[in-house]
């Protein structure tokens, strides 16, 4: 065990043998907890936002960072996130940084101290929508001073300066909502990728390679999660069921790492017009073919939030999960089976129903919509 895991394990300990409470048992209440000074009139030059996985949640912090950089031009915005993730945030206009975190580069206790000490330096501001020890870490060692997150329980609350309850629904609003604090207000925005014009023309090479003159659709089959992944078959006979309608479309089946074998089986079901891309796309590549295409499918997982963030339609399944992850919008559809123990946002269970219960059939008359929506659009531009 590491000297940084022993440290956090007794604080671990801690929570199984008392309740949460808003005033930590034999310590003098939290000056900030009742009276937290008013920071809606901060105008800091230097800020740093905290969100170090998953790929999805990254994206899904992109809005609170325009917000920010619209409430504070002028200041200076940092992104604390992991080395994974960092693509995503490649070309965004409002980050002037992004700290990218190679957990094997902190290896050490101490180089980890003094990296987070760096990470955290000089900021006036740190908004951390984790409160994971590396993130909690970063804030302790700041000095900066206001600290920002939701509300913490009672033994991290002497992290933060600042903090307030989430608001329920859509996950990138329920993270903006921590801003309100700074006089900022979630309106609908939507997760961003900002695309090159070369990750575009490696997309539109792309499709000209695969033949997908009439249309493509993307279809991200894989989870790592057996509570969060539609079976093979349903994919390939939803896949079968578009095709009786639109015969000339492509399906490009997406994959990550160890993920392709996923694909080749849905591609077997579902024959003609099921397209595994050869080399594994990066996330980029991968945002860009969404970008041109006319509708996503998929599990509850990344692809369904770079689809919004590159403007496609999306048709995606849910089983453990609920529709805190769907953005709200009619160009994006999430199914479900409406059994009694969903969203049970557990990772095991001993029959899937949700999903294994949950047809192709039940699926296509949506997908459909979303497609025939799509092709209507693109012809009402081609015409104007």
């Amino acid at each position: 065990m590491s000297c940084l895991s022993a440290f956090w394990e007794p604080v671990r300990a801690l929570q199984t043998l008392f309740p949460q409470r808003s005033v930590p048992i034999s310590r003098p209440p939290n000056p900030y907890h009742k009276h937290m000074k008013d920071i809606s009139s901060l105008n800091p030059e230097r800020i740093l936002v905290c969100q170090l996985r998953q790929i999805g949640d990254v994206l899904l912090a992109t809005p609170s960072i325009r917000l920010l950089k619209e409430r504070f031009p002028n200041a200076e915005i940092e992104v604390f996130t992991e080395k994974k993730c960092a693509p995503v945030l490649e070309n965004n206009p409002h980050i002037s940084k992004v700290w990218a975190l190679d957990k094997n580069e902190v290896a050490s206790p101490l180089k980890a101290l003094g990296y987070y000490a760096r990470v955290g330096r000089g900021k006036d501001l740190i908004i951390d929508f984790q409160q994971l020890p590396r993130t909690r870490w970063v804030a302790m060692l700041s000095g900066a001073p206001v600290r920002l997150t939701f509300t913490p329980p009672w033994y991290n609350k002497f992290v933060y300066t600042h903090y307030r309850r989430n608001d329920d629904g859509y996950a990138a609003k329920c993270k903006a909502s921590i801003l309100k604090l700074l006089g900022i207000e979630w309106d609908r925005h939507p997760p961003e990728i900002f695309l090159s014009d070369e990750e575009k023309a490696f997309a539109d090479d792309f499709l000209k390679r695969i033949g997908a003159t009439e249309g493509v659709v993307t279809v991200d089959p894989s989870h790592r999660r057996k509570t969060r992944k539609w079976p093979e078959e349903h994919f390939a006979g939803l896949i079968r069921g578009i095709r009786e309608e639109h015969p000339g479309l492509k399906f490009v089946l997406l994959y990550g790492p160890g993920e392709v074998d996923v694909c080749r089986k849905v591609a077997d079901l579902a024959g003609e017009g099921a397209v595994i891309p050869e080399d594994m796309l990066s996330l980029r590549q991968m945002a860009a073919v969404q970008q041109r295409a006319l509708l996503h499918m998929g599990n509850c997982s990344a692809p369904r939030h770079m689809a919004v963030a590159v403007g496609t339609p999306s048709l995606v399944v849910h089983g453990a999960t609920g529709f805190a992850w769907r953005f709200p919008s009619e160009d994006h559809v999430g199914v479900i089976k409406k059994l009694p123990c969903q969203p049970c946002n557990e990772n095991e269970c001993s029959h899937i129903s949700c999903l294994k219960e949950l047809t192709p059939a039940e699926c296509l008359p949506q997908a459909l919509k979303l497609v025939r929506n799509s092709l209507d659009a693109q012809a009402e531009q081609t015409d104007g």
